[in-house]
């Protein structure tokens, strides 16, 4: 019976149903007007009650947090949005200056004889929603840029054969390699890098692009797969 006067309700072109549409519609969806001023200034103490909140939890939480896990000099860390997501087995050494989105996930290899290595140098940016899955080790040197949703896909997670997949088996060996981004390489946003490849120095990879092999220095680098699309 309720879903019947519903159905009325919502495709009767009556009066009476227009107007309880209405009704409803004011109902579930009420409007407070804008008091000019006032609703300016609430605006400008919101935006000053979350930064406050945000550089106070920064500082006096989070990037110690983080500081506690990770070894290397780490001097002038800046982390933005909360703390990355750290997975696995993982050795983690970071440089001066380093800058890392909360939003991120840091992975090691759980099936690896050694402990995976991320070595991050100095100046380096970690953008939104990047993911580093660490097979053995993945370096990023000095002044290298990653852009958000980057991921570095060190070791895949799974086996080729099928019925290994299906038994949860792990990955590999040699499904698994290191990923150096050479100084001043830059990645640009929803870039993917395999296992075993190298970005040269000051290389320049397009948005999108899937990095399959070997990157040279001074290069612009984009599609799928990868190719060098100009020199720099």
């Amino acid at each position: 019976m309720l879903l019947t006067i519903k159905q009325w309700v919502k495709t009767n072109d009556s009066p009476q149903a227009r107007f309880l549409r209405r009704f409803a519609h004011l109902i579930l969806n009420p409007q407070i007007p804008v008091i000019p001023g006032v609703h300016s200034l609430l605006y400008l103490l919101h935006k000053l009650v979350v930064k406050l909140w945000q550089e106070g939890t920064r500082v006096v939480y989070f990037t110690p947090l983080l500081k506690s896990q990770v070894a290397g000099t780490k001097q002038q860390l800046y982390l933005y949005s909360g703390l990355p997501l750290i997975l696995g087995p993982l050795s983690i050494s970071l440089g001066n200056r380093v800058r890392i989105s909360g939003i991120s996930t840091l992975s090691g290899r759980s099936a690896s004889a050694d402990k995976p290595q991320l070595i991050v140098g100095d100046n380096v940016d970690i953008g939104w929603q990047n993911t580093l899955a660490v097979g053995t080790r993945i370096v990023l040197e000095d002044d290298v840029r990653l852009a958000g949703r980057v991921f570095l896909a060190g070791y895949p997670g799974h086996p080729l054969d099928n019925d290994a997949r299906a038994q949860g088996a792990p990955d590999k060996d040699e499904q698994v390699g290191d990923i150096i981004i050479k100084q001043g390489a830059w990645l640009g946003t929803g870039v993917t890098v395999l296992a075993g490849v190298t970005i040269g120095q000051g290389a320049i990879i397009g948005a999108g692009a899937v990095v399959t092999k070997d990157v040279p220095a001074f290069s612009i680098a984009a599609g799928n797969p990868a190719k060098v699309v100009k020199t720099l």
